[in-house]
Order: structure tokens, then C-alpha cells, then sequence
């Protein structure tokens, strides 16, 4: 019998807890050795009072577009407590999402058909035709602007419901200093670009950092530590199966 394909190697995974769980299911079934290591959590907000005055007036939006599973989760129990105008559009960043948003009853849903962010959903012809338009973007506090810029500058109205908040649960690196000196740590996981600038804002004295592939799921996570001279590697395709591998490469 041929060893695991990941035998003696060592990852370090910086997704929240939650959604970890299957690449980490996916590498250690292969033999290797995985470090969790969080570098966002995703909390509920402190007060809700905003967003459910955003909401309130549901019925005069056309659009509303998820920006991810934790969107809908913390967005839509709230939503449903009034009724849902039939006319309303929905729209969500991937087929994750989308999943996620057929749990609550929402069917049919506008997701990319490729690779799943906001510049791939603002490419299909339905994103294209919205003068006029009313969209209301559901989301956690803070993140990207290119899609309501976008949708802006196409003429649409767009609104921001922000519904939870993403927190840094870690204060240092230790846990991966000592990992790469004990050479359990050959690859560190990295899925969004705020995870990727806690990570190197933790590690502005450290050099070990050097010495690891950073593997990232998009091009455009992969700038910053490309520019530090760092190792990085991008996935071909969203998802875990993409990222397993990679790693396996």
C-alpha cells in the first residue's frame, strides 16, 4: 500500500472554525497533519437596529445579492419576518451561498458560472442592465467596494445590510512559530484578503514566513505577500477539492 499523498506535511489553516472542517477532513484522510489557526471569526453584530431599518423597506429594492453563506445566515432570518415582495431578485457570490439561501426557500438564485467573486458576478447580462435599479448588497461589516461601485456606475441605487462582523481571534504567531520549528508547518491555507493581511501584519518580525508556501484560492489574495517576496501559490478553482489540490501538488 503506497503512503498517504500528504504524509509528514504539515498545514495550517486560517479559515474560520466552522468552514475548515472538510479541507481539513480532505488532508489529514491523505496523512497530513493539520494546524488550525483562525485568523477571522465571524460574530454576530452588537446591535442590530441598523440593519433592520435598512431592511425595512425590502419591498422597494429589485435586487438583493448575498455575499456569502455567513450573509445569508446571520441576513435572512431577520428578512423573513416580513413578507418578501414577489418582484425581488436574488443574487449570491457562489453556489455555496446560493445553497445556503435555498435552506430559507430561496430557489432561484443568479450565481457566477466560473470562478465565484464579485467581478465574475458583475460579468453576467442580468448585472449589466441596471439603470435604475434598486440593490440592496447583504454583508458583513466592512469588505470590498467593486461591486457597488460597479453597480453605481451602471446606473443602479445600492444600499449596504450589514449583518454580522468578522473578528481576529489571534494576538501572534506562535502556535505556527512552533510548528515550523518542530517542521510541522509546510504550507499555510489563506482564503480572503483579510485574512492575508492579518497574517502578515502578525509576521513583520518574523522570517520563518519565508520558508512557507502560502496557498490561496484567488489571484488577487495572492498580491500582497507576492510583493514581501513570499512563496504563494493559487488554486485553479474556488473550493476545497481546488485547494486539496494544490496542496497534493
Amino acid at each position: 500500500m503506497s503512503e498517504p499523498t500528504l504524509a509528514g506535511i504539515g498545514i495550517a489553516i486560517t479559515r474560520p472554525s466552522d468552514q475548515a472542517k472538510k479541507l481539513t477532513q480532505l488532508i489529514e484522510t491523505a496523512g497530513g497533519h493539520v494546524t488550525p489557526f483562525p485568523l477571522i471569526e465571524i460574530a454576530p453584530l452588537d446591535n442590530y437596529s441598523d440593519f433592520e431599518h435598512v431592511i425595512a423597506d425590502i419591498s422597494a429594492y429589485d435586487w438583493i445579492i448575498f455575499i456569502s453563506s455567513n450573509a445569508v445566515q446571520n441576513g435572512m432570518p431577520r428578512l423573513l419576518k416580513q413578507p418578501l415582495p414577489s418582484h425581488l431578485k436574488f443574487a449570491a457570490i457562489g453556489p455555496v451561498t446560493a445553497k445556503e439561501l435555498q435552506t430559507f426557500g430561496i430557489q432561484k438564485v443568479l450565481i457566477p458560472e466560473n470562478r465565484f467573486d464579485s467581478e465574475s458576478l458583475l460579468s453576467l447580462p442580468e448585472m449589466h442592465d441596471m439603470q435604475g435599479k434598486k440593490v440592496m448588497i447583504v454583508r458583513g461589516i466592512g469588505g470590498r467596494e467593486v461591486l457597488a461601485d460597479t453597480l453605481k456606475s451602471r446606473g443602479a441605487s445600492v444600499t449596504f445590510a450589514e449583518c454580522y462582523q468578522r473578528i481576529n481571534p489571534q494576538s501572534n504567531l506562535d502556535v505556527l512559530t512552533q510548528a515550523w520549528l518542530n517542521q510541522q508547518l509546510h504550507a499555510i491555507v489563506v482564503t480572503s484578503s483579510e485574512a492575508m493581511r492579518h497574517l502578515l501584519d502578525l509576521a513583520r518580525d518574523t522570517t520563518w514566513l519565508k520558508h512557507i508556501t502560502i496557498c490561496v484560492n484567488h489571484a488577487r489574495i495572492a498580491e500582497q505577500p507576492l510583493a514581501l517576496g513570499l512563496q504563494v501559490r493559487v488554486a485553479e478553482a474556488p473550493g476545497d477539492k481546488a485547494m486539496f489540490e494544490l496542496l497534493i501538488k
